[in-house]
């Protein structure tokens, strides 16, 4: 139940639009009875029960049980004394128009009651998918190594869109179609209770049976949009992967990695197809049962007890199989949202994630680096068994550049992450001017910091707006000055729309070293006092390299630098160099320092050079 007080707390800023389809509903309903008391008449004309004669007028006995069969004789006593009157033709005309603009007005009722519905779903959809987008920008790095980006994908498209269609649709129709149901309940008992009261005992069959087929709908819709969910993620994998694939030839593993899933798709999806079939059919099925039953009922208070006319009979038949369209609705939105709790949950999901790297209650503001970074007694892992950083401890001053060296897997990156706080540290610190970074404001602490990765992160969007990014309200000028601190001037103002040149998916139509310049010039324009280089120039050719690392070296300027390495060659310039492995630290100093040690650091730079 708690599920659903979450999603209804999107539907409260849209309540509006409920309100208004109740009301136009609750009209519909009050129209549909008053449709009645226009048609029977028209019937028991055309059926000769009406007489042209007049008739004494019939007096209500004061018992609530006897006001149905009062109305209906008194509205036979009007319709006998207009006849008298005005004649049969004229009133049955009037009739015939007055019955038509009642179900006229009664269906244009209905129109703006589903009219107002859609108002609501689309805001509830859209609030629900900004929701869900907003909080994917505020989880953390751990969340996204540990969730497929096409599970995301569906979670945002497939499992919204059945929340929609199967909760939020379903849950308007649970408030209409009680009023759908009274009303024609209400007209029922006019036309005669004892067929009605025989009929319902045939409904609540129909509705055991269906909600019996929502039941088992629910654990089959989960299965199917679990698997749409991998079936994404195998086409966002062949996406970014196809040079790989191609060179490899592995398009067979890959098309049977995909067909694997969509069979497992198409399985349930068949099975979840064929239960939500099986509801149509045997509604139908019980209807006819049901009619066949009242045929016989009603044929009998015909015939031998007199008690219903046939126009009665006529009208009771068409009222009836109008309470079987409510009454479908009313269980198949059970169905419903049983069906969508599947979606519901996998939406929650990530609505409820718990965003781990969380400010403290009365954080503390910071506006810049005054003194130093200090990297005290660190330990990381995701689990005790696999440490990744132990007793790892440096201190890094302003305005100076450390170096962190090693092989693969010594940490390095780790290090990198645990300072710009994409992850928090398992044991120490990690201090800013004597402050422990979990004590800072998070988004003012970030503003501090710079970062370039080996693999540049750009946006299907223009030069201009990539570099932006990194300063929001920057000038054009402040843009190209940071470009050109960057290398990156010269090849952009040669592209075919210079700034304003489209870079596509990811930047692919430039270079690796023109979408490092770009990262780097982005980099520069957030000017910000602590910059984190993790390979910038790994990816590069010599050429490309000698631009960025010159790139580098400028923006790292009278800046505190915190730099991975993987080409010794660019960090000899460090004021402090650290050597890592396997998630220590094992030698520091500077580079001629450590190339007198004849240490692992000289191990290293004497093998690159071999290299």
């Amino acid at each position: 139940m708690n599920e659903y007080k979450k999603i209804l707390r999107f539907a409260k800023p849209h309540q509006k639009y409920i309100y208004g389809s109740l009301f136009f509903n609750i009209l519909y309903s009050l129209f549909q009875i008053a449709s009645l008391g226009t048609i029977l008449p028209v019937l028991g004309m055309l059926f000769g029960t009406i007489k042209t004669e007049k008739t004494v007028a019939p007096v209500y006995s004061g018992e609530l049980l006897d006001f149905f069969t009062y109305a209906k004789d008194y509205a036979n006593y009007y319709i006998q004394s207009l006849v008298a009157q005005y004649g049969s033709l004229k009133v049955l005309a009037w009739l015939c128009i007055i019955t038509a603009f009642m179900f006229l007005l009664r269906n244009i009722f209905r129109y703006l009651g589903a009219f107002l519905l859609i108002n609501y779903r689309v805001g509830v959809t859209k609030d629900l998918r900004g929701a869900m987008y907003r909080k994917i920008l505020s989880l953390p790095v751990s969340f996204f190594t540990e969730s497929r980006k096409g599970d995301m994908m569906s979670r945002m498209s497939n499992d919204v869109g059945e929340v929609e269609g199967n909760i939020l649709g379903s849950l308007v129709e649970l408030i209409n179609a009680p009023f759908m149901l009274i009303s024609t309940l209400i007209s029922l008992f006019i036309v005669s209770p004892e067929m009605t009261l025989f009929s319902l005992l045939v409904l609540p069959v129909m509705g055991t049976m269906i909600a019996l087929i929502g039941k088992s709908l629910k654990k089959d819709s989960h299965e199917a949009q679990h698997e749409m969910g991998t079936i994404f993620s195998i086409v966002d994998e062949t996406l970014k992967s196809s040079k790989v694939i191609k060179i490899f030839n592995a398009e067979k593993i890959m098309d049977n990695r995909f067909m694997k899933s969509m069979n497992k798709w198409i399985s349930s999806s068949i099975s979840l197809g064929r239960k939500k079939e099986l509801a149509s059919p045997m509604s139908e099925f019980l209807g006819s049962i049901t009619f066949l039953i009242i045929a016989w009922y009603g044929g009998k208070q015909i015939i031998v007890e007199q008690s219903l006319s046939p126009a009665g009979f006529l009208v009771f038949l068409g009222m009836f199989f109008q309470i079987l369209p409510p009454a479908k609705s009313l269980s198949t939105s059970i169905s419903n949202v049983q069906k969508g709790e599947a979606s519901l949950k996998r939406v929650l999901e990530i609505l409820d994630a718990d965003v781990k790297i969380e400010e403290i209650a009365e954080p503390v503001s910071i506006s810049t680096l005054n003194n130093n970074i200090e990297f005290k007694n660190i330990g990381f892992y995701y689990d005790k068994a696999n440490l990744i950083l132990k007793n790892f401890d440096l201190t890094i001053p302003k305005g100076k550049t450390v170096a962190l060296v090693g092989q693969s897997g010594s940490g390095k990156t780790t290090i990198a992450n645990l300072l710009a706080r994409f992850y928090d540290v398992s044991e120490g610190e990690i201090l800013i001017d004597g402050v422990d970074i979990k004590h800072l404001k998070l988004q003012e602490y970030r503003q501090l910091l710079g970062m370039v990765t080996q693999e540049s992160v750009l946006f299907n969007d223009s030069v201009y707006n990539n570099i932006l990014m990194g300063k929001p309200n920057a000038t054009r000028e402040e843009v190209i000055a940071a470009a050109k601190i960057a290398n990156a001037d010269t090849f952009i103002t040669g592209l075919s729309e210079g700034y304003d040149t489209n870079i596509g998916d990811d930047g692919n139509k430039l270079s690796g070293g023109q979408k490092q310049r770009v990262s780097i010039a982005r980099a520069v324009l957030k000017n910000p006092p602590i910059m984190i280089l993790d390979e910038a120039t790994s990816a590069l050719d010599t050429e490309s390299e000698r631009f960025v690392q010159d790139a580098l070296e400028k923006m790292m300027e009278n800046r505190t630098s915190l730099v991975i390495a993987h080409r010794l060659s660019t960090i000899q310039k460090a004021d402090w160099i650290v050597v890592m492995e396997k998630g220590t630290i094992v030698e520091q100093g500077t580079h001629h320092e450590l190339i007198a040690k004849k240490g692992m650091y000289n191990k290293l730079v004497e093998l690159q050079n071999f290299d």
